[in-house]
C-alpha cells in the first residue's frame, strides 16, 4: 500500500500542495497534520502513520524536511519505517523502484538518504546563519523592522484582520487562549501576543494565570 505523510508547521499554512503531489504519486492513504517538526512524539499523525504501516508498504513524503528537521530525527523515523518492513520514498529524490535486486535497491536508497539528510541539515544551518547575518547588518543600518505581523487590525489580508478582531472580541469576553484557538484555529503564540498587547494598552484586565487557562476552562 502507498501511504503518504504531509505536514506543515502551523495552522496558518496550507497542506494542499503536498496532498496534491502525494495523490499524483498514487498514494492511497494520507496522514496529515499542522504541527511543528521539533518533536517526533508531539506529532500524533506521524505516530499514527508509523503504527499503521505494514510489511511491503511504501511511505511517501513530498520532501525530507516534511518528515523531520534534523538528521537524527530523520534517521529515527526512517529506521522505524524500515523495522516495520516498509520502504520510504521522498518525492524530491530519485526512485530506485526499477532496480530488481532488493538488497541493492535498499543499499542505494540508504546511501542516497544519508547524503541528502546531512545536505538538508547543512542547508538549514546555512539559511539560519544568513538570516542572522542579514538581521545583524540591518540593525546596524537602522532598517530592521522584524518579522511582519500577520494578525493585526491593519493586516492587508482580510482573513487575518477578521481573525484578529475575533480574537480580541473573545479575549475581552473572557475566553481563554485555548478556547480562542479551538474556535479560530490560530496558534497559541499569536493569541498570547495579542493578549499581551491588549493588556499592555489597558484594554484587557490583567489576570493571574490559572491551571484552567490552558485547559480551555475545563476543570
Amino acid at each position: 500500500m502507498k501511504i503518504g505523510y504531509a505536514r506543515v508547521s502551523s495552522t496558518e499554512q496550507n497542506l494542499a500542495r503536498q496532498i496534491d503531489a502525494l495523490q499524483k504519486a498514487g498514494v492511497e492513504k494520507i496522514f496529515q497534520e499542522k504541527v511543528s517538526g521539533a518533536s517526533i512524539s508531539a506529532r500524533p499523525q506521524l505516530q499514527a502513520m508509523l503504527s499503521f504501516i505494514r510489511e511491503k508498504d511504501t511511505v511517501y513524503v513530498l520532501s525530507l524536511d516534511r518528515l523531520g528537521r534534523n538528521s537524527k530525527d530523520l534517521s529515527n523515523i526512517i529506521q522505524q519505517i524500515s523495522d516495520s518492513g516498509a520502504t520510504f520514498q521522498s518525492l524530491d529524490l530519485p526512485d530506485f523502484a526499477a532496480v530488481q535486486d532488493e538488497n541493492l535497491r535498499n543499499m542505494l536508497t540508504s546511501i542516497l538518504l544519508t547524503v541528502f539528510k546531512y545536505q538538508a541539515e547543512a542547508e538549514r544551518k546555512n539559511i539560519r546563519e544568513r538570516q542572522a547575518e542579514g538581521i545583524r547588518l540591518a540593525k546596524q543600518r537602522g532598517v530592521y523592522k522584524g518579522k511582519p505581523v500577520l494578525y493585526s487590525p491593519h493586516s492587508p489580508n482580510p482573513r487575518y484582520r477578521h481573525a484578529y478582531k475575533e480574537t480580541v472580541r473573545m479575549l475581552r469576553s473572557g475566553a481563554t487562549a485555548a478556547q480562542v484557538r479551538r474556535e479560530l484555529g490560530i496558534s497559541m503564540n499569536t493569541i498570547y501576543r495579542i493578549k499581551s498587547e491588549l493588556t499592555a494598552k489597558g484594554k484587557l484586565p490583567q489576570k493571574k494565570p490559572t491551571e484552567n487557562d490552558d485547559l480551555g476552562g475545563v476543570k
